[in-house]
């Protein structure tokens, strides 16, 4: 077997950085590519948006260094250095227009649709306590047996966890109160599960769990 570190047609990693935000007073910026093509969506027109592939001039790729683990054998690229205030500001407002054309797209070809609801927190605490029921068996069609992922979906709920205290402090009474009382919900019912599976030997095990 050839070894990888001796191989030159061993793959790099690459990151691409496409954060080439620029003010519109600002002459644009090439963005950097790799070797081989990039889709990218270009600019619709107001009249008839469609989406395009423009195939963009080639330049040198950023290349981000990979540190050499000769005992293992990993290679982990390293991450992009973080947004600066002004580019994270731009990228918000190019993504806010970017949506709403795709609203309006949207509407244009389906008249009866309403526009898209602004998201929110309690709309992610809905979509965690969503999953996490799924997970545990919730939406089953009556007379089929539900199918429960107690490890995914304790999973879920450590990650609402998460979400409760890294906000604490910067959230509503209402939004407090909400994602408290999903929090005990979701508990309780995994729980009652984990004790039936524990008592039941006909319960089926977790995905992955050996009798």
């Amino acid at each position: 077997m050839t070894d990888r570190h001796d191989s030159p047609e061993t793959p790099r990693f690459t990151v691409i950085d496409r954060r080439k935000l620029r003010n519109d007073d600002e002459p644009a910026a090439a963005p950097k590519t790799s070797a081989s093509a990039t889709a990218t969506i270009a600019e619709p027109a107001p009249a008839a948006p469609r989406l395009t592939l423009v195939e963009p001039a080639h330049q040198p790729a950023a290349t981000v260094a990979v540190a050499d683990e000769p005992e293992e054998g990993i290679e982990e690229p390293e991450l992009p250095p973080a947004p600066t205030v002004e580019e994270a500001r731009f990228q918000k407002v190019a993504y806010d227009k970017s949506a709403e054309r795709l609203d309006d797209l949207v509407r244009a070809q389906n008249p009866s649709v309403p526009k898209a609801e602004k998201m929110g927190f309690e709309h992610l605490v809905q979509q965690l306590y969503l999953s996490a029921m799924m997970q545990m068996g919730a939406g089953t069609p009556e007379g089929q047996r539900p199918r429960i992922d107690i490890l995914g979906a304790r999973q879920t709920i450590d990650l609402l966890g998460v979400v409760l205290e890294k906000t604490k402090g910067n959230l509503s009474a209402d939004e407090s109160r909400t994602i408290d009382t999903v929090l005990f919900e979701l508990r309780m019912t995994f729980l009652e599960l984990t004790r039936m599976i524990s008592t039941h030997p006909s319960v089926p095990p977790p995905p992955g769990a050996k009798r």
